[in-house]
């Protein structure tokens, strides 16, 4: 299949559907379970402090511009454009697409500079997805960027340069790893027909196959903790590889078919090496609640209330997750009210943004993030080290509180929105005398108490200055 049009073949994919198709999780507290090691504890509550991440979603599907591995799923929701080809055809074109991988403009600090301009504190590069090509120089398989036309690349281990540009920004680093391998014959046996995301043999009458597969798995997660340089965050994808008696609720509603049997890769036995590897390392089995989920992943949303515990949640600036051509992106101003709500009801946004095939961020999106930047530049305390409190909501307001017990109220504006003389929230008060301040300019504010409502007046002169910002952010102390 060489007919350029087929580069929008799966732009159809109903992009809603996400990155991979998992639903939004709200993050419960009875099944969510505290790390017990005092460096995971502690790396964990640093990762809590950042509140805003990357995610850099790219590999070979940015060549012909479609939504990243799901296209070679044989599931009732997936719809290619081209209804002539065959499956086993359209497979063997898409992994054909290594040999057309050859992104000469790569330019990780391009990357690392625009999230660092955007005020993002970390970063989760995609080392491998569903699809199986390697974005690092793995031994164990050559379906790899290293083994192509980018091979003889000065930068060609993708992976390390990305990395290496992220954490000279002083920012934590994150893996992302797809725990499903759709190339490796130890999960997609040829022998077999592939009808659906999971291992495509019956692992029971087959275990050799799939201890090869989990020996593969954990070869490479190796790789990436002891080549990689320090790697905070392992961030483990492909919910459906699990064990089945983890099988609930939220995993029967993706729609995808459940195996009888389950698909382990033992992940006592991965958490003990990469933390051997890693000390203190975060561990992120995402949508498997347990003591290696430290900390939840909801996906293209946010939970409806406030969480003590620790999650994230990770949305596209645009509708996909990698490069797609023509893709809308959200404005900045969307994206800083997603993050105030995120925030205030106690979790980290990972905002996903796709490089091109070539290897750069588009204009669009680098301009997205130096205005989400901007705002944070004046309005980072409200945000940066706060954690979420009990009344974290009053109307149109937000509220969160620092490491000194300072409270922040947030007032997300819509653009065009007037801000009137007086706004008021009903709950955590000032305290007797407190100053009310608005961050990034001079001087308190005129504020009283009028039937249970905390009332601050606003002056023209301010109203007038702020009238475009995104969003305010007032601090003061409370009782």
């Amino acid at each position: 299949m060489n007919q350029k049009s087929f580069w929008l073949v799966v732009i159809a994919l109903v992009i809603t559907f996400g990155a991979q198709a998992q639903n939004t999780l709200h993050p419960t507290s009875s099944e969510y379970q505290y790390p017990t090691d005092p460096k995971v504890m502690e790396k964990l509550e640093h990762w809590r402090d950042q509140k805003f991440g990357i995610l850099i979603h790219w590999g070979i599907y940015a060549v012909p511009g479609i939504v990243e591995s799901w296209s070679i799923v044989n599931e009732d929701w997936i719809n290619r454009k081209d209804t002539t080809q065959s499956y086993e055809d359209y497979k063997k074109w898409y992994w054909g697409l290594k040999e057309e991988f050859n992104p000469t403009g790569f330019d990780p600090s391009q990357w690392a500079d625009a999230a660092a301009k955007a005020g993002m504190k970390y970063v989760v590069f995609t080392t491998k997805h569903h699809d199986g090509f390697n974005m690092f120089d793995t031994q164990f398989t050559d379906y790899k960027i290293t083994n192509g036309p980018f091979g003889s690349n000065p930068k060609a281990d993708v992976a390390k340069h990305v990395f290496d540009a992220f954490r000279a920004k002083d920012m934590m680093i994150g893996a992302y790893y797809s725990k499903p391998d759709w190339h490796s014959q130890y999960f997609w046996w040829d022998y077999r027909a592939t009808p659906d995301r999971n291992v495509n043999y019956d692992i029971r009458k087959h275990p050799w196959r799939w201890n090869q597969f989990v020996q593969f798995t954990h070869n490479q997660l190796n790789e990436i903790t002891t080549n990689y340089g320090d790697i905070d965050i392992l961030w483990l994808d492909g919910g459906w590889v699990r064990p089945k008696s983890t099988v609930n609720e939220e995993v029967l509603s993706w729609g995808a078919p459940i195996p009888e049997f389950s698909q382990e890769i033992d992940m006592p036995k991965v958490a003990e090496m990469v933390r051997k590897n890693q000390e203190g390392i975060l561990i992120v089995d995402r949508t498997v609640h347990g003591p290696f989920e430290n900390y939840r992943t909801p996906e293209q949303g946010i939970p409806a209330t406030m969480s003590p515990d620790p999650w994230e949640s990770c949305i596209t600036l645009g509708g996909a997750w990698g490069y797609v051509p023509n893709d809308r992106f959200k404005p900045s101003r969307k994206v800083i009210h997603l993050l105030i709500e995120i925030v205030a009801k106690g979790g980290n946004l990972l905002l996903g943004v796709g490089p091109t095939a070539n290897g750069l961020f588009l204009p669009e999106q680098v301009e997205r993030l130096e205005e989400i930047g901007a705002w944070l530049k004046v309005n980072g305390e409200g945000i940066y080290n706060t954690r979420a409190i009990e009344s974290f909501q009053d109307g149109a307001f937000y509220f969160t509180q620092g490491k000194e017990k300072e409270l922040f109220a947030l007032l997300p504006l819509e653009e065009g929105e007037e801000l009137g003389e007086r706004i008021s929230w009903s709950v955590n008060p000032p305290k007797k005398g407190s100053k009310i301040q608005v961050l990034g300019e001079k001087g308190s504010l005129k504020w009283k108490t009028e039937n249970g409502k905390t009332v601050v007046s606003i002056p023209k002169s301010l109203q007038k200055k702020l009238a475009e910002v995104p969003a305010l952010v007032f601090k003061y102390e409370v009782e």
